[in-house]
């Protein structure tokens, strides 16, 4: 009974969250996100701890019949959990349609890595990847370190994309989220980097931008070393981490966040953010108030049932960039994902990950077409 209430709390909290942000919210996060990203692991446990009631004989108790009660509703709120993450490639082709037109390369379908997340949705590797972790990048030790994952035949003049990891500008690595993306499109040929940044006390929000902008000036020095031509550099970050992308990319070449190498091009070519952070109204760090006139490319991406930040925050931002940027904006908010949703291999992740694919192959065609960034399409 205990078990069966608190994995049927779990999946009902990842089917209805509280929508609130603040502490609250987190709470909810923290508690359903297990049941919320990775439902057929709560489906397995549901059915193993059943049938071990059954086989011991608890089942023919009162109490036993409604713990089968509860864990029957609980497979109906995983079944119902799996139904969103089902329609997230639907949500997806009509964001890319909408953001990018005829211009838009089509999404592969039904191309899921189902053995990793019906099985082993945290196993991240593949063979053809190879990664090379902890290069230094700047002087602050530990906090300036990247790694950077390339196919193991690289091919010269590949694409770049850089992920910065969230974490609330407290805690957070590396090597912990994207990953099912960064290895995918470094299977395709690019060379992906993913780097750390100062934290905490340690350093202001201005010094962890200085530290983006320091990541982008090392690709353009060294990434031809690793096969990279990052002419086309797209930057991407979780929570946080897509706070710090975005602001990259309204600031690009901005001397004020590039002390001592002020002449390295830190021009991005298009900004990913992922389950976004978007600061607090009327801070000076909120991509809500920065200035948009320059943007790059965007595509935003966020959970509907997001608990840590709600999603009209993404919505306001949308709007804010289809306002103010003449560039194209791409916007989808996720049935049913929480927060941090780029943790594991999941149906909508992956599915995720194939609208990552065609709006950087996007990118990529823009550039070595006409060289200009592809226009909005008029609403």
């Amino acid at each position: 009974m205990i078990a069966s209430v608190f994995i049927g709390l779990c999946v009902l909290l990842a089917v209805a969250p509280l929508r609130r942000g603040g502490v609250l919210g987190f709470m909810v996060f923290m508690y359903c996100f297990l049941a919320s990203e990775l439902p057929f692991l709560a489906l397995y446990y549901i059915v193993e701890s059943t049938a071990q009631g059954a086989i011991q004989g608890n089942v023919n108790t009162p109490m036993g019949w409604a713990a089968v009660g509860l864990a029957a509703a609980a497979v109906l709120g995983t079944a119902v959990i799996l139904a969103r993450e089902l329609r997230a490639g639907a949500v997806l082709d009509s964001a890319l349609a909408e953001g990018l037109g005829t211009a838009m390369v089509p999404r592969r379908a039904g191309r899921l890595p189902w053995a990793r997340i019906l099985i082993c949705p945290v196993l991240m590797r593949r063979r053809g990847v190879r990664r090379v972790a902890n290069i230094s990048y700047g002087d602050a030790g530990r906090h300036n370190r990247l790694d950077v994952y390339q196919r193991r035949s690289p091919v010269a003049g590949a694409p770049v994309l850089v992920h910065f990891h969230g974490g609330g500008m407290v805690i957070g690595k590396k090597n912990r989220e994207s990953l099912p993306l960064l290895y995918h499109l470094a299977s395709q040929g690019w060379v992906c980097i993913s780097a750390s940044y100062r934290l905490r006390d340690a350093a202001q929000f201005t010094d962890r931008l200085i530290d983006v902008k320091k990541v982008i000036a090392w690709a353009r020095q060294h990434g031809a070393d690793y096969g990279a031509n990052p002419d086309t550099l797209i930057l991407t970050g979780t929570s946080s981490g897509g706070q710090l992308a975005a602001l990259a990319g309204f600031t690009q070449n901005d001397p004020r966040f590039q002390p001592g190498f002020a002449n390295v091009d830190t021009s991005v070519s298009a900004v990913v953010y992922l389950g976004g952070f978007y600061g607090f109204p009327g801070a000076a760090w909120s991509p809500l108030e920065a200035g948009a006139a320059d943007a790059p490319p965007f595509l935003i991406i966020h959970g509907k049932n997001d608990s840590v930040v709600p999603v009209e925050y993404a919505r306001q931002f949308a709007g804010k960039l289809r306002r103010e940027s003449p560039s194209p904006v791409v916007y989808a908010e996720i049935p049913g994902a929480q927060h941090a949703f780029d943790r594991f291999h999941t149906i909508s992740f992956d599915t995720i990950v194939t609208a990552i694919e065609s709006f950087a192959a996007w990118t990529v065609a823009s550039r070595d077409g006409s060289g200009a960034r592809a226009r909005r399409r008029a609403s």
